[in-house]
């Protein structure tokens, strides 16, 4: 294979991971936690959308319950979005981590 040949096929793959990134930050992630209480929108750029509190988790008594269920929801939204980039390198590298 030239180099010429090789330089094109890397720019191409370089286009298209390049595409998958701006979709993947694009990507609206929607996920239930603590039993429906919590609900998280965040696009996969992990800029959050929106947080909705089932009114019956809030409980004026227990603060804290309530920050822990929250801190809950955006851990597992974030972990979804890891996870979808994990699948997207794999995809473009074979499943060699890459900073993405």
């Amino acid at each position: 294979m030239d180099m010429n040949a090789l330089m094109r096929q890397a720019q191409a793959m370089q286009r298209q991971m390049m595409k998958a990134q701006r979709e993947l930050e694009a990507k609206l992630f929607e996920l239930d936690s603590s039993g429906g209480a919590i609900h998280i929108s965040i696009y996969g750029s992990k800029k959050l959308e929106s947080i909705t509190i089932d009114k019956d988790a809030i409980d004026p008594e227990d603060k804290e319950m309530l920050e822990t269920m929250i801190k809950v929801a955006i851990n597992e939204a974030l972990d979804m979005i890891d996870k979808e980039v994990e699948k997207i390198q794999a995809k473009f590298t074979g499943g060699m981590k890459m900073p993405f």
